[in-house]
């Protein structure tokens, strides 16, 4: 069991397995999809004062990651939501699992930023951009 939980350390987000666990996953030859669920580990804070808080539900989020094997990962996050007693909003842990403004894992955008950057520099290329102002009308 040592060996796949490496495996799956290797392969999956950083640190991702501290919040989540590996519920399903399929594939086929061109496409590999991972389901991982929120463990029901709701967040303290001070705030709550001992109230009693219940899991609610999920929301499935999909954030492509690294091809793996010429496949194309997609990861399923099923974001859990608690709800804490006597109040109607609804509590959810900060997790960031993608790259701002993408879908994109955080390691994968940072990936394909990096190597923009160096075809960049190979083709001797810069990537300046103009302000609107400064273009002639």
């Amino acid at each position: 069991m040592e060996s796949l939980q490496l495996l799956l350390e290797l392969v999956l987000p950083r640190d991702i397995l501290k919040w989540f666990d590996v519920t399903h996953s399929q594939g086929n030859a061109s496409e590999l999809c991972i389901t991982l669920t929120e463990k029901n580990d709701p967040p303290m804070t001070p705030s709550l004062n001992g109230k009693q808080i219940e899991s609610k539900g999920f929301k499935d989020i999909s954030i492509t990651d690294f091809p793996i094997r010429g496949r194309k990962v997609t990861l399923l996050f099923r974001r859990r939501y608690w709800q804490v007693e006597g109040e109607t909003k609804l509590l959810k842990r900060d997790i960031p699992l993608c790259a701002e403004g993408t879908l994109l894992s955080q390691e994968f955008a940072s990936f394909l930023k990096d190597a923009s950057t160096a075809k960049c520099r190979f083709f001797d290329v810069d990537r300046q951009v103009e302000s609107p102002e400064s273009q002639p009308l």
